[in-house]
């Protein structure tokens, strides 16, 4: 495997790299400043759309999206305090031909809410963090349930469970992040059995969206022929279109299952070379398979042109191990959460100037301030509850955009998986700089994952039709996703063009009785040369079988589009992306 050894790398050069990183771990040098939510304006906002249901409050408000590249001023926002709030604004954009958007903190990069690019006519966002955001816990029912409200968030809801002795087996890092927003792309955390650990009851190695006993949406009662609350359970067949329904309905209310919460132990590791973590399969030493082996919970962080990635392992401890510092919190890695100054001027002169021969420099001074970050704030080894190692980033980290994609395939194949990525990545990467061009100057990030497989919510339970992380009827010896995160900052020249290279080599790569390859939702994916969500082919036949290959016809896509589409005749739920992925 071609190792990157940058030629420029002088001692004065390391020895800057180096002292940058001990400052900014420090705290020393100033942070950057992260993209900030347009401010609202209530006042001067023009007509107020006619017949709004009264003592609901609305005002124009921006709408931005995590990495600034959707960021439209001035969209109707509704702040609905109650479920009969919502079903009454959907009646009223029934009668009217407005659409209806529910919107968290908008922690999401794929434009499935609002398009960019201009204004957003005829919608009305619901801002659901507002008032939706109660919390129920049954912890006496076996499995514990919680109830939750759609507008809460990932870190409330957490947060919850842990003061009732409860919690999940993986979750998404980020804490802002709405259960709605995470169930509707079936957002995922990274975890799979070690090779003596039991599952637990109430527990799942897939998405969130697999931990669903029942939800309540707002769907249109052909016999009232009006929108109403309907509550279905998980043992109902139709229930399968919405447990991860891409945004195409709208959820108010779900019933999760919970399980007994654990310790975890999670060790950061600086010092595996990239050519052993990512080895090929049969390989020995600290391999990717290796750990999953050893803890089932990894994740590594390859910044580009570095060596070595950051590697963190998860594992179920429940005694504290002697040197690990106890943590009662999460987000436990303060270096990543800001970024110092000197490194916020390469991101001006990388994106802004055009200076791209400077995305070495970067990537080894991303790395650096990661190990030495690590040393002063005493993170290599933490030990506490799951939710306080299991959340780690803030909302102040880098704005990146990001590529996503996971591929099923079976565990014994995950190191090949892995190093067939690397070796085809790091390929490209090596002919761009050749050209002079750097597309990527982001890491990559893989996550190993279970599958929701549907038995973890109990017998008869349906399977979430529209998950990456669906399990193939025809193939049960597939039993893990690989996760594989591209990252760059936004605008950088090129970058469409090489996400669409990994793309379609991915597609070809991971196919026949080896693998299939599923977008992540929220993510960049359906490249052409010059964007993301834009290959017409990608969009309207390609991902549709993706979701169909090997299933019988109750769960196969069109199956889920036509229950979508007969709870939602109107296209209340819908979007300009949506209206060509899910017609």
């Amino acid at each position: 495997m071609t190792q990157h050894h940058p030629t420029d790398a002088a001692p004065p050069r390391r020895a800057f790299i180096a002292d940058m990183a001990r400052l900014a771990a420090a705290g020393v040098v100033s942070g950057w400043t992260p993209i900030g939510q347009i401010a609202a304006h209530a006042q001067g906002a023009g007509a107020t759309p006619s017949g709004f249901p009264s003592g609901i409050a609305l005002y124009r408000q921006a709408f931005q999206n995590w990495s600034g590249e959707i960021a439209i001023a001035n969209v109707w926002t509704a702040a609905p305090a109650t479920p009969a709030d919502i079903v009454a604004i959907v009646n009223w954009a029934r009668a009217t031909g407005y659409r209806v958007r529910p919107r968290g903190y908008m922690h999401n990069w794929s434009p499935l809410t609002v398009e960019p690019g201009g204004a957003a006519p005829q919608v009305v966002l619901l801002d659901m963090t507002r008032s939706l955001t109660k919390v129920w816990v049954d912890a006496a029912a076996r499995p514990a349930r919680v109830t939750a409200q759609t507008g809460v968030s990932l870190e409330t809801l957490l947060a919850t469970l842990e003061t009732y002795g409860l919690g999940v087996t993986a979750c998404p890092a980020p804490g802002d992040i709405t259960l709605g927003g995470a169930l509707a792309i079936g957002a995922h955390g990274t975890a799979i059995p070690a090779a003596r650990e039991t599952p637990l009851l109430g527990h799942t190695y897939g998405s969130l969206s697999n931990l669903i006993l029942s939800l309540t949406a707002v769907v249109f009662d052909a016999g009232k022929q009006q929108y109403v609350l309907r509550t279905f359970t998980r043992s109902d067949p139709e229930i399968g279109a919405f447990l991860v329904h891409v945004g195409r309905a709208l959820i108010v209310e779900v019933t999760l299952a919970a399980g007994a919460n654990q310790r975890l132990r999670c060790q950061s590791f600086v010092d595996i070379p990239a050519s052993e973590l990512f080895a090929s399969s049969g390989s020995r030493g600290r391999t990717i398979a290796s750990f999953l082996d050893q803890s089932g919970r990894m994740e590594a962080i390859w910044f580009p042109f570095t060596n070595c990635p950051w590697l963190k392992v998860w594992t179920v401890q429940p005694v504290k191990p002697i040197f690990a510092r106890t943590v009662t919190q999460p987000f436990n890695y303060p270096f990543s959460d800001s970024i110092p100054q000197p490194l916020s001027e390469l991101v001006k002169r990388i994106v802004t100037r055009g200076e791209c021969n400077l995305t070495p420099l970067f990537g080894q001074m991303q790395m650096s301030i990661v190990t030495a970050g690590l040393a002063l704030t005493l993170s290599s080894d933490l030990w506490g509850w799951s939710r306080n190692l299991l959340q780690y980033i803030r909302p102040s980290t880098l704005r990146v955009t990001a590529n996503g994609y996971a591929v099923v395939t079976r565990r014994a194949d995950v190191q090949r998986a892995v190093a067939e990525f690397v070796q085809f990545y790091q390929n490209r990467v090596d002919v761009y700089r050749a050209r002079g061009e750097y597309p990527m100057n982001g890491p990559v990030e893989i996550r190993v994952t279970g599958l929701d497989q549907p038995a973890d919510a109990g017998n008869g339970a349906a399977v979430p039709l529209l998950s990456p992380l669906r399990p193939r009827a025809d193939r049960p010896d597939w039993d893990i996703a690989i996760y594989f995160d591209i990252l760059t900052m936004p605008g950088t020249p090129a970058a469409n063009r090489f996400y669409r290279e990994i793309e379609q080599w991915m597609l070809s790569n991971y196919a026949g009785s080896y693998a299939t390859v599923r977008p992540e939702w929220s993510k960049g994916w359906a490249y052409t040369d010059g964007a993301a969500w834009q290959d017409a082919a990608m969009i309207g036949s390609t991902i549709p079988a993706l979701l169909s290959d090997g299933e019988p016809p109750a769960g196969r896509w069109d199956a889920a589009r036509t229950i979508l589409n007969r709870y939602d005749p109107q296209r209340i739920f819908s979007s300009a992306l949506l209206d060509r992925l899910l017609p």
